[in-house]
């Protein structure tokens, strides 16, 4: 990019003087490289595959040239449509991404509404009545709305499908097909990530009419200001690990991520006995429990949030110092979104991850994608509770001493016990036939050896 195009002024990208107060009164003068870029290309009606790092100011870089084609346009929606749909994979990302669309139409009449999951219907069913300039929906329960007729999509200009390479590989893939088959075929389509892999690119482009491409950055790579490392560390030594890290210095704000629902809450419930305040958030929360673990995560009630990778997007928090993968991702493009939630707004973050003998394939994984190792501290050979098949060595240790019998009386120490393998000779005992025999099966004994041992007691 040239120096004349990191110079643009937001006054100079031909936004509606409504925007420009807006963004004015939220202290920007200047936009970011890809809002330098999308802007003027959504302006000019074109379609778009942008890719740009996390924190790098997207959601702008397309929900201002949105309000500014209503301010264009100055025409009501009709009921139960809307103008322009935004998808997006969770429920966190809708809310962010409703938020900036009310900061940027402050000074605008300007109506959206809110489709997700995990809320009531009702509510969402009388907003779409009357028609809404801008919907902001997740995929499934957009679908249930347009199979009871609440929201028709055939006037439906633009569609944006933000962080869309996670869209498609969580599997959206047939719900977005089926939404984008009742758009009108002349509409916008536009992809913004922070991460664009090449199969997804490729189904992508199914979507896309000659788009303008716009990478600010190396697709998949992660922002220089965030200080990257590795520590090896056995599975049953995390919990203890990540109470450490979290307990050093200049650890203030921290999102702790995990591979899965159950794994979140259990660390979370592990922090919270170590006197370290916690809240969890992921798929399984209700909507009001998530928003107010959110809510403390900002408001700093609770300065750690553990979450899944899914519940994560969305989370746009400017002092969050320090990111822990207690678990690698399976998706090494997780990793770039995981870490994109610190180093935020310009300032620099930290990024831990906790790498036990099971997930190195994960980090070689991740560490190819973003073309670099990350600096490894730890023993890098110790294994890992699964592989290990002895434990630990302080549990070999204690294994491998002998067991003593209590002293005899006198003080003088009891005779050494025989193991049922090991002879006085310290060799292996030759069993003889009686030795096999079945248990619970009774010795027959021969009636003359019966006999003589009836005389001996007998004293005969």
């Amino acid at each position: 990019m040239n120096e004349s195009t990191l110079l643009t002024q937001f006054n100079d990208l031909g936004l509606a003087e409504p925007l420009l107060r807006a963004v004015s009164a939220e202290g920007y003068t200047t936009p970011t490289p890809i809002q330098a870029q999308v802007i003027p290309a959504m302006l000019a009606q074109s379609d778009i595959v942008g890719i740009a790092q996390t924190g790098t100011g997207k959601t702008a870089s397309f929900v201002l040239p949105l309000l500014n084609d209503l301010a264009d346009s100055n025409k009501r929606p009709e009921p139960k449509r809307a103008g322009a749909l935004i998808l997006v994979p969770t429920r966190e990302l809708a809310a962010q991404v409703a938020d900036s669309i009310r900061t940027y139409a402050r000074f605008a009449r300007v109506s959206t509404a809110l489709v997700i999951g995990g809320a009531k219907p009702g509510p969402q069913i009388r907003a779409l009545a009357r028609g809404v300039d801008i919907l902001i929906a997740t995929p499934g329960r957009l679908e249930d709305h347009m199979s009871t007729g609440a929201v028709r999509l055939d006037r439906t200009t633009t569609i944006v499908l933000d962080e869309a390479d996670q869209m498609l590989d969580l599997g959206f893939m047939p719900a977005i097909r089926r939404i984008l088959a009742k758009l009108p075929a002349g509409r916008r389509t536009v992809l913004m990530s922070a991460t664009m892999p090449a199969p997804i690119r490729a189904l992508a482009a199914d979507f896309l009419d000659s788009p303008a491409e716009i990478a600010v950055a190396p697709a998949a790579k992660p922002i220089d200001a965030i200080d990257q490392s590795v520590i090896h560390v056995q599975r049953q030594a995390k919990q203890r690990a990540l109470v450490d890290l979290l307990r050093g210095a200049g650890v203030e704000r921290t999102i702790v991520f995990t591979r899965t629902k159950r794994g979140a809450d259990r660390v979370a419930a592990h922090l919270d006995r170590a006197g370290l305040a916690a809240a969890a958030i992921h798929g399984n929360k209700s909507q009001g429990q998530r928003e107010r673990a959110l809510a403390a995560f900002k408001k700093g009630r609770v300065n750690i949030l553990v979450a899944t990778d899914i519940a994560a997007r969305g989370i746009d928090i400017d002092d969050v110092s320090h990111v822990i993968n207690y678990e690698l991702p399976n998706v090494p493009e997780a990793y770039v979104h995981r870490i994109g939630r610190t180093a935020r707004a310009g300032k620099s973050g930290t990024a831990v991850s906790l790498c036990d003998g099971d997930e190195r394939s994960l980090l070689r994984d991740i560490e190819r994608l973003i073309g670099r190792s990350l600096i490894h501290t730890g023993e890098p050979g110790a294994p890992s509770t699964k592989s290990s098949r002895n434990g630990s060595k302080r549990n070999q240790q204690h294994r491998s001493k002998p067991r003593r019998h209590p002293a005899a009386a006198g003080g003088k120490p009891g005779p050494k016990r025989r193991t049922r393998r090991q002879s006085p000779e310290g060799t292996e005992p030759q069993r003889t036939p009686r030795q096999r025999s079945k248990p619970g099966r009774k010795r027959r004994i021969p009636a003359a050896a019966a006999d003589a041992g009836l005389h001996r007691m007998l004293g005969a």
